[in-house]
C-alpha cells in the first residue's frame, strides 16, 4: 500500500441551527487504501459523508484532493474529480438493464448515436473484473440486493473513480453477499482505488481495514493501523466507556403463557405453533428467506392466515389487521423502521401518538395531550432531539429507532414482536435497546425477537425457536444448548 495522499480534510468545522458537528476535524485517505471510519449513530459519519461528497460545505477548513485545494466541491464537481458515493439505499434505474444502468449518463458513442455493443462489452469486462454472474442484460429490478450493490460498484468503476465512499452498504445482506462485497472492495483497494467504508458491523472491519478512524460527537478520537487494533478498544473509542456490559441481560420471573400461536399457514408460512410467557424473551433464528419476517406479519394481521388460531391469556383472538392486533395490545416493531415504522416527514409527536389513537375515545386529536405524550417518552426514552416538532427524518438511526418504541409504548401493549431491533444502529443504542426490552420484560411483558445478530439472540433469549423454509425446524430451550453452532446448524439443515 502507498503512503501517497488522495484526499484530506484540515481544520474542518461545520455547524447547523443550534449544533455544531465538527470543530477543527482532521482526516485524510490514502491512494489504495481501505479506511474505515466507525462511529455511533450521531457521531458525525452522515455529515462527514455529505462535505466529503460534495452535499455539504464545512463552514472552516480545507478540502484537498490530489494535493489540490477545493473551494467550492459540489456533488457534481465531486463526481469529475473521482469522489464517487454508493449510499445504503440502492441508486438504480429498476425497471432498466444492467448495461443501461450502467452507462446512464456516461454513454459510448459519437455524436447523437450511441453504441450498445460497445457498452454492452464494457460492461461485460466490468462484471468480470468483478467477479460478478450478473448479466448486463438482466434487469435490475430482478436483482438481489447484493447484486445491485455490485451495479452500483460497477458503475463508479466505469467512472473511473478514484476515491469510492460506501455508507452502510451490507445493512440487509446475506453473509454470501457480504463476504463478496469484502472480496470486491479488496479488489478495488489493489488497483489503486481508495475506499472509505462505514458500517456498524466491526468484524467487517476488521476483514477490509487498512486504517481505522473512530468519531464521537464530531471529534476525531483516533486513527489506528488495523494491526494496532483491538475489537475491545474500538468500541470502547465509540462509545466512551467499556464493552464489559455489552450482550447481557438481566432476569425476569417468567410466568404464564400469554402469547400462544397453533399451526399457522399462510404467507408463507407452513404450520408454525409457538407460545411466549409473561418475562420471557422468545427468540426467532433463521437464515435471510427462511420465513421469520413472514411469520412476524401472520401474527400481527398483516398478512391473511389460511389457518390456525391465535390466543391471548388463554383467549382465543381474531386477529385479521394490525388494528386488531393493536386493540389486543400487540406491539410490532419492524424490521424497516424507516419505510414501515415511522413517518419520516412528521415530528416526533406525530410519530409517538400515532398508534395510541387506536384506543382514545374521542375521534378528535388533542394537541396538548399529543405534546404532552411526546415529551414523556422522549424524556423516559432518551430521544436525542432539539424537540418534540423535529421531524424524525433528522434523527440519528439509533434515535428513530426509539420513536418506534414509543409510539408502540403509549398503545400500554404486553406482547412485542421485535423484528431485527438493533439493526443498522452503533452498539452503545443497541445498549439502550437491550435494556429497554429488560424491563418489559421485569415488567412482565412478553417479547418475540427475530435477528441475524447471533451474539445478541444468543444473549437475550430464553428459548430460540428456528426457522427453515417457512417452517419451524427446532426449540432450543436449554441455555446450555443455546449457542453458535446449534442454530446454525438447524438453520442451514445440518440438524434433524
Amino acid at each position: 500500500m502507498q503512503n501517497e495522499l488522495i484526499l484530506e480534510l484540515k481544520g474542518i468545522k461545520k455547524s447547523f441551527p443550534g449544533v455544531t458537528v465538527f470543530d477543527g476535524f482532521d482526516f485524510d485517505v490514502r491512494k489504495g487504501e481501505v479506511h474505515c471510519i466507525c462511529g455511533e449513530n450521531g457521531a458525525g459519519k452522515s455529515t462527514l459523508i455529505k462535505m466529503l461528497s460534495g452535499a455539504y460545505t464545512p463552514d472552516q477548513g480545507e478540502r484537498i484532493i490530489e494535493g489540490r485545494k477545493i473551494e467550492n466541491l459540489t456533488p457534481r464537481s465531486a463526481m469529475e474529480l473521482g469522489i464517487q458515493t454508493i449510499y445504503q439505499e440502492h441508486a438504480l434505474y429498476p425497471l432498466l438493464t444492467v448495461y443501461e444502468n450502467l452507462f446512464a449518463g456516461n454513454e459510448i458513442g459519437a455524436g447523437i448515436f450511441v453504441s450498445k455493443p460497445k457498452m454492452i462489452k464494457k460492461a461485460q469486462e466490468v462484471l468480470a473484473f468483478l467477479q460478478s454472474d450478473v448479466s448486463p442484460y438482466d434487469i435490475v429490478g430482478g436483482l438481489g440486493s447484493g447484486e445491485q450493490k455490485t451495479v452500483e460498484i460497477a458503475r463508479a468503476f466505469i467512472s473511473e473513480s478514484k476515491i469510492m465512499i460506501l455508507d452502510e452498504p451490507t445493512a440487509s445482506f446475506s453473509k454470501k453477499e457480504t463476504e463478496h462485497l469484502l472480496n470486491i472492495i479488496k479488489k478495488l483497494a489493489s488497483e489503486g482505488i481508495s475506499i472509505i467504508y462505514i458500517s456498524h458491523h466491526l468484524d467487517e472491519v476488521f476483514k477490509i481495514a487498512d486504517r481505522v478512524t473512530v468519531i464521537r460527537d464530531g471529534q476525531k478520537i483516533n486513527t489506528y493501523q488495523i494491526e494496532d487494533l483491538s475489537e475491545q478498544q474500538l468500541i470502547k473509542d465509540m462509545v466512551g466507556r467499556d464493552i464489559s456490559a455489552f450482550y447481557k441481560r438481566d432476569g425476569a420471573q417468567i410466568g404464564k403463557v400469554i402469547f400462544e400461536a397453533k399451526n399457522m399457514t399462510g404467507n408463507g408460512v407452513e404450520d408454525a405453533s409457538l407460545h411466549v410467557r409473561s418475562g420471557e424473551l422468545l427468540g426467532i433464528a433463521g437464515m435471510v428467506g427462511s420465513g421469520r419476517t413472514e411469520l412476524a406479519e401472520l401474527l400481527f394481521g398483516v398478512k391473511p392466515k389460511e389457518t390456525g388460531t391465535l390466543s391471548i391469556n388463554g383467549e382465543e383472538k381474531h386477529i385479521r389487521t394490525p388494528l386488531d392486533a393493536i386493540k389486543n395490545k400487540m406491539c410490532f416493531i419492524t424490521e424497516d423502521r424507516q419505510y414501515s415504522g415511522l413517518f419520516l416527514g412528521h415530528s416526533v409527536i406525530k410519530n409517538t401518538v400515532i398508534a395510541s389513537y387506536t384506543k382514545t375515545k374521542t375521534p378528535l386529536a388533542i394537541p396538548a395531550d399529543d405534546i404532552k405524550l411526546a415529551e414523556k417518552y422522549v424524556e423516559a426514552m432518551k430521544v436525542v432531539t432539539p424537540s418534540v416538532d423535529q421531524k424524525v427524518m433528522f434523527l440519528s438511526g439509533g434515535n428513530q429507532q426509539k420513536v418506534v418504541l414509543a409510539k408502540w409504548f403509549a398503545t400500554n401493549g404486553e406482547i412485542f414482536i421485535f423484528d431485527e431491533p438493533t439493526r443498522g444502529i452503533d452498539v452503545g443504542a443497541k445498549e439502550e435497546i437491550y435494556k429497554i426490552m429488560t424491563e418489559l420484560l421485569q415488567e412482565g411483558k412478553c417479547v418475540i425477537m427475530i435477528s441475524s445478530d447471533m451474539p445478541e439472540l444468543i444473549a437475550m433469549s430464553d428459548r430460540i425457536m428456528v426457522m427453515r423454509n417457512g417452517k419451524i425446524v427446532a426449540e432450543i430451550n436449554k441455555k446450555e444448548e443455546i449457542n453458535e453452532e446449534n442454530i446454525l446448524n438447524y438453520s442451514i439443515g445440518g440438524c434433524n
